[in-house]
């Protein structure tokens, strides 16, 4: 078998595996756009506590917040087909691919988890600043989009960023359904060659340049909309002056 690892079979394996890191971006881009829509649609019955539904969102939170992601990720791929062919006469789980059934998962996952972010930037506004808005002639909507949005999205940030990077990392069990992602590519080099210490070397190295990547950006971004250092001037602190 030779050596247990090669530079050269490193850089051999870094080809082979890097086309498939569009498949962890779909995975991330899809939860995440579709994960923050369906958070605001509970943060929105969990604020009007519509009936019946609020009791639903509260459950459905409680469930994917409890178990591992792992288990949602199996209980989606042999669940789903259980309860909607039988249903509907379909056969879900020959029909999609691997990877709708990881969107699934992580659509839900990330509605859960988003949820509470969100409701807890909205209920950390005081609703005096509502009121002052009002009061000066803003409509609703305006002084929510003027007033209560930026805040919101000061206090949602940090947090935002921290699920972000868990969710990429968390793709990584996607290729145990048979999705072809890096750890998936990485685990087929493995089998073929009977060397796999090179190819999750390599799929590290990607986990930890992103996840930095991410975590330096959301730094970045909260650092930009942190006002807490503004002195009497009117710039924040350490900005260079530019005047204009």
């Amino acid at each position: 078998m030779g050596k247990l690892f090669e530079w050269s079979r490193f850089l051999e394996n870094i080809p082979k595996i890097l086309p498939y890191l569009t498949v962890t971006f779909s995975i991330v881009f899809y939860a995440t756009i579709f994960g923050v829509l369906l958070a605001v649609f509970i943060v929105l019955i969990q604020i009007k506590k519509v009936r019946v539904l609020y009791q639903i969102s509260k459950v459905y939170i409680s469930f994917m917040r409890g178990t591992p992601m792992l288990v949602q990720l199996m209980l989606i791929y042999y669940g789903l087909p259980a309860i909607i062919d039988p249903l509907l006469g379909t056969s879900i789980n020959r029909d999609w691919s691997a990877v709708v059934f990881a969107y699934v998962t992580f659509i839900l996952n990330q509605g859960a988890f988003l949820s509470v972010i969100f409701y807890s930037a909205v209920t950390s506004i005081p609703y005096g600043l509502t009121e002052a808005g009002l009061s000066v002639g803003l409509t609703h909507y305006q002084t929510f989009i003027r007033i209560i949005l930026p805040q919101m999205i000061r206090v949602a940030l940090p947090p935002f960023g921290s699920d972000l990077v868990g969710l990429f990392q968390g793709s990584s069990l996607v290729f145990l359904i048979g999705v072809t992602d890096i750890m998936g590519r990485a685990k087929t080099i493995g089998s073929a060659t009977k060397h796999v210490l090179e190819a999750y070397v390599f799929d590290v190295i990607i986990y930890i340049i992103i996840s930095l990547a991410v975590r330096l950006l959301f730094w970045y971004l909260n650092k930009r909309l942190d006002y807490s250092n503004v002195n009497k001037t009117g710039r924040k602190e350490g900005t260079p002056w530019i005047s204009t």
